[in-house]
């Protein structure tokens, strides 16, 4: 070590430009190992999962209203509007809560009764066109319905939401979206859910009348896509360690890494292939993989992308549905998505690693509690209790596992969240 030290500039210099070789399009590994500095190759994958290479948030053609401040400010509080819950008790908030990062921190969600999934958080999703962890909804604003009228989520109707928002929101509703529907001699609650009673008072409501709150409703979505479009990441330690290597620039308290986050970094994008899938600013390929994760009680079924792709085509607001904003020809990833084949099954949606270090449990149904068994599975890579797992044992280290969990704590920062408001 003390003779590495010594080395003259030129030196230094020469070892640092040392050939690398690519494993993949997304993953590079150094011919020899080097501590000295980045290849070219090397600077320009770490560039790619910058913050500052990210694009411009990606227009949403099915929500006219997505970039409204008004819409947004609506959403906000509807987010937090309890009222939307069978029981007086449930709001979006109550799984996506701010102070967690719009998580939960359970293995599984809880609204009116327990789910059989992770909550996802909600940074970043208004760049993904598929949301959940099976994708089964097309857009931020059909997603937001799906847990209003889910039996194990808020649990209410969307009669029920037109009440609320005539009631509650009648003027901030009229001022985004136009006029309200009458709703006279219409029941307290009804929808097409699952509860007998409720779907049978709607199924008494004539047709045009039901088109009419269904779009209430789906506007009540839009409103709150509008609000979660603007909950993005700020940038981390990480993506102030890149800016200062690709300016050359000396680095600070504020942007160095230790010895265990570089040498985590560098495995991260080579050795580990973590970048194959965890690609991009958001470290998301927002595409859908088996990678074996255990089975629980509530996910023993669970088929993944299988069914979720199928229920995105079938859903009643998705992109090329009546109540979108969108033309035909703005639904290519609806029109185009792949809907069969052995590599859906028990595939499940990449999530973002940014804050994922604060975000545990992990996978779609909690199954690990901590980073250090998620890199353990990665590592170990066990068949899959359902289809085929696209992993590979790594035969890493335990110290490498260290190193590349000391590498993600680099990807914690506060979130923007440019609307406030507080659960009431």
């Amino acid at each position: 070590m003390s003779r590495k030290m010594s080395l003259s500039l030129g030196v230094a210099v020469l070892l640092a430009g040392m050939v690398l070789v690519l494993t993949s399009a997304s993953t590079v590994r150094p011919a020899s190992p080097s501590r000295l500095g980045w290849s070219d190759e090397e600077r320009g994958v770490l560039e790619s999962l910058s913050l500052s290479s990210l694009d411009a948030l990606p227009p949403d053609a099915s929500n006219r209203f997505a970039n409204d401040p008004a819409a947004a400010e609506l959403g906000s509080k509807l987010f937090f509007e309890t009222k939307l819950s069978a029981n007086g008790q449930v709001s979006c908030a109550s799984c996506h809560v701010p102070d967690k990062g719009f998580q939960d921190a359970r293995p599984l969600g809880v609204g009116v009764d327990t789910g059989g999934r992770r909550t996802m958080p909600v940074a970043g999703t208004a760049y993904s066109p598929w949301q959940f962890w099976d994708g089964r909804r097309d857009s931020q604003w059909s997603q937001a319905l799906g847990p209003l009228e889910s039996a194990v989520e808020h649990g209410g109707d969307r009669v029920q939401y037109a009440h609320v928002m005539a009631a509650q929101y009648g003027d901030e509703y009229r001022a985004v979206f136009g006029p309200l529907p009458d709703l006279g001699g219409l029941p307290d609650r009804a929808g097409p859910v699952a509860d007998t009673l409720r779907s049978q008072a709607w199924n008494r409501i004539v047709p045009v009348r039901q088109t009419e709150i269904s779009r209430v409703y789906a506007n009540i979505g839009k409103a709150i896509a509008a609000y979660e479009r603007g909950i993005t990441f700020t940038p981390s330690r990480f993506d102030r360690y890149v800016d200062a290597e690709l300016a050359n620039r000396v680095h600070t308290p504020d942007d160095a890494f230790s010895i265990d986050e570089r040498a985590g970094l560098r495995l991260f994008i080579g050795k580990a292939s973590c970048s194959t899938c965890h690609n991009g600013s958001l470290l998301t390929d927002n595409h859908f993989h088996n990678t074996g994760v255990p089975a629980t009680p509530a996910s023993a079924n669970d088929s993944g992308r299988t069914a979720g792709v199928r229920q995105a085509e079938e859903a009643e607001f998705n992109c090329s549905s009546k109540y979108s904003d969108a033309k035909a020809e703005d639904c290519a990833e609806l029109r185009f998505a792949v809907t069969e084949g052995p590599e859906l099954v028990r595939a499940f949606k990449t999530p973002s690693l940014r804050n994922a270090a604060t975000r545990a449990p992990y996978m779609h149904a909690g199954q690990f509690a901590t980073l250090g068994e998620v890199l353990a599975h990665y590592n170990r890579a066990p068949a899959a209790p359902m289809g085929k797992s696209e992993l590979k044992p790594l035969r890493l280290s335990d110290k490498e596992l260290t190193q590349i969990a000391a590498f993600l704590q680099t990807l914690v920062s506060p979130l923007n969240v440019p609307v406030r408001h507080q659960q009431r």
